[in-house]
């Protein structure tokens, strides 16, 4: 979770790739109406966000469902989004990404052929409610390389990697559970 541009699409594919677990990415969610309403520089508001949230929760209980664990990327930028998350029937744990809006800035720069444009940034920190100590969840800090930061968040989530890198398998992870996206 995190506002656009903090990394969520890198850090959740590798996740996912480590831990052998299903990945998919929240933007894919969005109706057109909200794709274009972002493309053209207005923030999405409670309403546009409410049916998006909704699929993302039935796709988690679907994977729980089907014994599958998952790593999902989603904004979840305020706590009552974050609240519609955990209506899923699984356990539903979130990784922030913490970082300077000047840091994000420069990434989103260097972005190509992604919708969301750098004018929406700051609206997207102003929405930000970071995650609350009595909720299932962990920050990282996203200034260091992508695979610092996704060995950062193995070690706060207390998950062991299925795989140390593309090419080498480990052993199982002990701590993932059936359901746990």
């Amino acid at each position: 979770m995190g506002p656009s541009g903090v990394g969520k699409t890198t850090i959740a594919e590798g996740l996912a790739d480590r831990l052998g677990w299903s990945f998919a990415e929240a933007d894919k969610f969005h109706p057109t109406a909200n794709i274009d309403k972002m493309s053209t520089g207005i923030p999405l508001d409670d309403d546009d966000r409410a049916p998006w949230l909704a699929l993302i929760r039935d796709w988690v209980t679907g994977k729980a469902h089907a014994g599958r664990d998952a790593v999902i990327t989603c904004s979840a930028l305020k706590r009552r989004y974050r609240d519609v998350l955990r209506e899923a029937d699984a356990r539903v744990r979130f990784l922030e990404l913490v970082a300077s809006p000047a840091l994000v800035e420069a990434r989103m720069a260097k972005r190509q052929g992604h919708y969301m444009p750098v004018s929406l940034l700051a609206s997207q920190f102003a929405a930000l409610e970071e995650l609350e100590d009595d909720e299932d969840g962990v920050k990282v800090d996203v200034s260091g390389t992508p695979e610092e930061t996704l060995a950062a968040a193995l070690a706060a989530l207390e998950l062991s990697p299925l795989k140390s890198d593309s090419s080498q398998a480990a052993a199982p992870v002990p701590t993932a559970s059936a359901g746990r996206p």
